[in-house]
């Protein structure tokens, strides 16, 4: 069966005043259909970098990255942002939720970006999902963090997307909130075999994806540990 999710070779370098800065060197990952990862690592270790390359919203200095099949890095932006909408949902830790929409337009536009006749449907059923169906007239600043973090997940899976990234998904809300976002993640994961990639400083978190990789000095390792894995 081919991964869901392939990266080979994978290298990202800028430049830092006058020098260049390695952040990714030489990363390789395959991601199974249906699976949950988890990638922990130091603050400025290339986490987020990391999960914009997987998802397309970057590209490579080098190397490649594989979306359901098709390399992501043969694409112009054009490309890469149709293979998004159809395959993609992204949680980010600080919402970006528009503040001049209600919940319900913000989760509406992914679906109506790919071409859903029934986006609003779709976001109603998806707030429903989140436990928010009540709140979707009401504007981002009408509600709380943990609330606008589950428009956040409602947004991103209303496609129903075959691979959902989250970044610091719960970095922003309080213990209890947390964990009522990461038991929607973990659901939509289960129930519908979404591919599941986060980063998290949150090991207690990371531990329960089935595999977790360590990010360090722009190269990726294998965390998981070995009792997990039998």
């Amino acid at each position: 069966m081919t991964p869901m999710i392939v990266a080979e070779s994978l290298c990202k370098r800028v430049t830092s005043g006058n020098a260049p800065l390695d952040i990714l060197r030489g990363v390789n990952l395959r991601v199974g259909r249906g699976e949950s990862l988890s990638i922990v690592g130091a603050s400025g270790s290339g986490k987020t970098t990391l999960l914009a390359l997987l998802a397309g919203l970057d590209s490579p200095t080098s190397g490649r990255v594989l979306l359901d099949g098709r390399d992501l890095t043969q694409m112009d932006e054009e490309a890469r942002a149709a293979a998004r909408a159809r395959k993609v949902g992204f949680v980010y830790q600080s919402f970006h939720l528009l503040p001049g929409f209600t919940a319900l337009e913000n989760v509406m536009l992914p679906a109506e970006l790919a071409g859903h006749k029934d986006a609003r449907e779709r976001a109603r059923q998806s707030l429903e999902r989140v436990g928010l169906g009540a709140r979707c007239s009401h504007y981002p600043h009408q509600l709380s963090g943990g609330e606008q973090q589950r428009v956040a997940l409602a947004r991103a899976w209303v496609t129903q997307p075959a691979v959902l990234f989250a970044d610091e998904p719960t970095g922003s809300l309080d213990a209890d909130t947390g964990a009522r976002v990461i038991e929607l993640l973990f659901a939509l994961n289960q129930e519908h075999d979404t591919t599941l990639v986060l980063v998290t400083h949150d090991h207690q978190l990371a531990g329960r994806c089935h595999r977790r990789m360590h990010l360090a000095d722009g190269q990726l390792s294998d965390a998981t540990p070995q009792r997990a894995r039998s």
